[in-house]
């Protein structure tokens, strides 16, 4: 059985000993993990193994009973979730968080809006009667570069209602990297995706994440997708991690066949890492 990692020299996000119990049920048991700056992670298990939970402490949803949680050296432990978006960690969810009565550029102006009143989207440097007239621009550039980056131009006026899933998910992520996260925790992001969409959709987030240089770490139950794209995997079980590793050798560790991915499981051939 592989073990979980200590801390790493490079470790952006560092936990340590959590626990979390919910009455009788450990969601969480004695987790300490070290995740290294410009990473993409991979987060398996079955459901109710812990890795929503661990995901849920990191963004500050729930709070671990005991241990500790550092984003860049700073103990993030008791803050809100709110706060810790502020410092730099962002999440997208497995259902899409998104305005369904506004269209996908009026979903974006909305986040960018947001993003600048919490400073988020940088100083301004003009002198004031040009703020005004700098900030508008800044928000048309922005607005032109995730519309690009997340393959949404085609939707620009359309209803987030009526997108199609997988242009629903984009746009869920491309609302969490508004603010410029370091971090990104992603959610079951190819979840009621199609399977002839799924590299597609993948594809464009990982290029558009790594273009921004941020730390990714992702939870999915598609192993095709793990294998095809996380460069380090942790499996979790029973509130624990089992496996800390390269996908191809965690895939194959007879812990995670057993629990989480079933024994006649295999990496796919080709498989490939993205950065």
């Amino acid at each position: 059985m592989s073990t979980a990692s200590s801390r790493s020299a490079a470790a952006v996000l560092q936990a340590r000993n959590l626990r979390k119990q919910f009455g009788a049920v450990t969601a969480a048991g004695d987790i300490s993990v070290g995740i290294e700056r410009l990473s993409v992670t991979g987060l398996i298990g079955s459901n109710g193994a812990g890795k929503t939970t661990f995901v849920n402490m990191i963004t500050g949803y729930l709070k671990p009973d005991s241990g500790t949680i550092e984003f860049d050296g700073r103990d993030i432990t008791t803050l809100t979730p709110r706060a810790i978006t502020r410092l730099g960690i962002a999440r997208s969810f497995q259902i899409p968080q998104l305005y369904d009565a506004l269209s996908v550029e009026e979903n974006i102006l909305v986040a960018l809006g947001t993003a600048a009143r919490n400073g988020q989207l940088g100083p301004a440097t003009a002198p004031r009667g040009q703020a005004s007239r700098l900030a508008r621009q800044q928000e048309e550039q922005a607005l032109a570069q995730i519309l690009s980056q997340f393959q949404l131009r085609d939707y620009r006026v359309r209803l987030a209602r009526v997108l199609p899933q997988g242009v629903r998910k984009a746009l869920d992520i491309a609302l969490a990297m508004v603010a410029r996260p370091q971090v990104l925790l992603l959610d079951e992001p190819t979840s009621g995706v199609s399977s002839e969409e799924k590299f597609a959709i993948m594809d464009m987030i990982m290029t558009a994440l790594a273009q921004q240089g941020v730390t990714t770490l992702f939870v999915e139950h598609d192993m095709e997708v793990v294998s095809r794209y996380a460069q380090r995997v942790l499996a979790f079980y029973d509130g624990r991690v089992i496996a800390d590793g390269e996908p191809k050798r965690v895939l194959q560790d007879d812990d995670v066949r057993r629990y989480v991915v079933g024994m006649s499981h295999a990496a796919p051939a080709g498989a490939r890492s993205h950065a």
